[in-house]
């Protein structure tokens, strides 16, 4: 039987939004060596910080036949995970005494969300191919593994690197998580867009600790996102006022950028925000004990930060709230806490209430 693969390309990702996709696009495995010496640059600067597995099998991410053997074509799909308006999410940043965490970490875990998602719909591609006589080989991925994420997302046309070098669509923002299913199909290439950044230098010019030291390029350990979630030390003292109330993640260069007043809300249950999130305020995230705070937290991303991270993250953004009774209470409460880290940041934030 003769196959038309562009037929066959375009059944495949009409399925998508069955399995609540944004859409699918397919990109193929070769990798620009330019990508690869921006990387290698990146890496030599050590912009990557503490994040040592992005140095780790490195040629893997430039080879994705090596990541899965025989893989010729790579479905990217992007799945939203905005749970609230984007005005609701700066208003936030105006309430320095409610705990502020990154949109994307409200909900449960996107790991285990978007591989399921995957895995589904790789069968139902699998359900189709027996009209073929085929049967797809497969590995999928979210945020895992050796894989260049945005560059392939890119390839594929789901929309352009943007100066804060996540990918940005034209319709539809940048409020969503990316998937890849890397398959042994032949499938037919979707074409690039064109990058609409223009010049625009929002994200460059609101980013609170001007980790995007220039278009497309990020210093990660100036990044409030690394310094709440994969930094596990003492958070630079230059840099802890410019947090603010942000506990876990930062949105800031999305929610300012123009392009997302096209987002959509996310219907994915799995999403919406977990209730002891709503208007948490710094004083009860950082009085939650920490037994509770492992049930509280199980299925979520935040989980893997660890309680002293909390605390230290919480500590920082109490010092950068308003001095009254009950914040330098609950903040005295935990003064010889078993953690030199926390200490240290309750001291600080102390120093800069009183």
């Amino acid at each position: 039987m003769m196959i038309n693969y562009n037929i066959l390309t375009q059944q495949i990702l009409q399925l998508a939004p069955q399995f609540d996709f944004l859409e699918a696009r397919i990109a193929n495995i070769d990798i620009e060596a330019q990508t690869k010496d921006n990387f290698s640059a990146w890496l030599k600067q050590k912009f990557h910080g503490e994040m040592t597995y992005l140095a780790r099998n490195t040629e893997l991410r430039f080879m994705p036949n090596k990541l899965h053997q025989n893989t010729l074509s790579i479905i990217s799909v992007k799945l939203p995970y905005l749970n609230s308006s984007i005005d609701s999410l700066k208003a936030k940043l105006n309430q320095p005494h409610i705990a502020n965490v990154s949109s994307y970490a409200q909900g449960r875990d996107y790991h285990k969300v978007v591989k399921q998602k995957l895995n589904a719909y790789a069968a139902a591609i699998n359900e189709l191919l027996i009209n073929y006589k085929l049967d797809m080989q497969y590995r999928s991925f979210t945020d895992s593994a050796p894989v260049l994420e945005v560059e392939l997302a890119a390839k594929s046309g789901l929309g352009w690197r943007g100066k804060n070098t996540l990918l940005i669509n034209k319709t539809r923002g940048s409020m969503f998580f990316l998937g890849e299913i890397f398959t042994n199909l032949p499938l037919t290439p979707t074409p690039a867009v064109a990058n609409n950044c223009g010049t625009c230098s929002k994200c460059i010019d609101i980013c609170p600790t001007k980790a995007i030291i220039a278009p497309y390029i990020l210093d990660a350990t100036k990044c409030i996102s690394y310094l709440t979630i994969e930094f596990k030390g003492t958070i630079p003292l230059a840099l802890r006022k410019l947090i603010g109330n942000r506990i876990y993640g930062c949105d800031d260069c999305q929610i300012f950028c123009p392009w997302n007043k096209f987002s959509q809300k996310t219907t994915v249950s799995d999403f919406k925000t977990r209730d002891f999130l709503n208007n948490l305020t710094l004083v009860d995230a950082f009085l939650i004990e920490k037994d509770d705070w492992e049930k509280l937290m199980q299925g979520s991303s935040i989980l893997r930060i660890g309680y002293e991270c909390w605390l230290r993250n919480v500590a920082v953004a109490l010092g950068n709230s308003s001095a009254n009774f009950e914040t330098i209470a609950a903040l005295k409460s935990r003064i010889n806490y078993p953690s030199l880290l926390v200490q240290e940041h309750i001291n600080w934030a102390l120093e800069q209430l009183t």
